[in-house]
């Protein structure tokens, strides 16, 4: 991968390209919809499509924002496809999920954000397979709180919304967003929803110190956040943030014991470990433990 030091073993994957890979692969392009294993470049994408798991995404391929550690292709989206729901939830059906994740890029050019789109493709889901569950990964809709009601009210089993890095770090790779403003957002889904499921998730790698870690678990913790991923930072190319280290698995075991420590029903901690990665089992990991 460009613009990074060499990797270390435990981030070395097989390239893609099993049977159920290249038939979901094709299954996509023929619904016209995207994924963020493709467009954020995924390392796992082979692995996720061969047990035929992907994190659609859905209002475009275009982001309205630049965060500096994101592969996702910036620039100012030209349509709205309002088919998109059905599609995507006739796609969900022929696969015959059970789990269902579902996120976006940032459409800030629209008056509630996208909020609409998605709540569509969840009511869609709901009403083709009742019994699948479906995760949202939410942008923060820019402190649309309408917009945030309006996801809700659909009923995501799960809802999702990355605070990516610590206090810090945030304002110097997320121009556009707000450190307080994703940690509110999460308060209010718990509040809309109290026997909900809210979830976040972390880089490491972009400077944080280990005591950042920490209190960042600590904030998301105090916003009664259920669920939290931690995985490593790949540096992209050489114009994103800079990599500042490998952390070890070992590490990354640490980070996960202080997080169940702190009170998270589940920690997925690692080094290929991204916010949507095994979400099912994630999910059912924390149904376990009485969420």
């Amino acid at each position: 991968m460009a613009g990074q030091r060499r990797l270390p073993s435990w981030l070395k994957v097989r390239m893609p390209g099993g049977p159920n890979y290249l038939e979901l692969r094709e299954r996509l392009r023929g619904a016209q919809l995207h994924t963020v294993c493709e467009e954020a470049r995924c390392p796992n994408i082979g692995e996720c499509w061969e047990r035929k798991t992907a994190t659609f995404m859905i209002l475009g391929d275009i982001c309205t924002r630049a965060c500096s550690y994101c592969a996702v292709t910036t620039g100012t989206p030209q349509t709205l496809d309002l088919g998109e729901p059905v599609r995507l939830a006739e796609t969900v059906e022929r696969m015959g999920l059970e789990y269902a994740v579902i996120t976006s890029v940032n459409r800030d050019e629209l008056t509630d954000g996208g909020a609409f789109i998605f709540a569509e493709c969840i009511r869609q889901i709901h009403k083709r397979l009742p019994n699948c569950k479906v995760e949202t990964l939410i942008p923060d809709f820019d402190g649309n709180w309408d917009a945030l009601e309006r996801v809700m009210e659909a009923g995501p089993e799960t809802l999702n919304h990355n605070i990516e890095t610590v206090r810090r770090v945030f304002s110097r790779v997320r121009a556009k967003g707000d450190y307080d403003r994703s940690l509110e957002l999460l308060r209010r889904a718990k509040q809309l929803a109290p026997y909900g499921v809210t979830k976040s998730g972390m880089m490491v790698g972009l400077g944080e110190t280990r005591n950042e870690i920490a209190e960042t678990m600590a904030d998301l913790r105090a916003v009664d956040c259920d669920l939290l991923t931690i995985g490593q930072y790949l540096r992209p190319s050489d114009k994103h943030a800079p990599l500042s280290r490998w952390y070890t698995p070992d590490e990354f075991e640490e980070l996960r014991e202080v997080g169940e420590s702190m009170g998270f029903r589940h920690v997925a901690s690692g080094p290929l470990v991204r916010s949507s990665y095994h979400a099912d089992e994630q999910h059912k990991s924390a149904s376990a433990v009485g969420v």
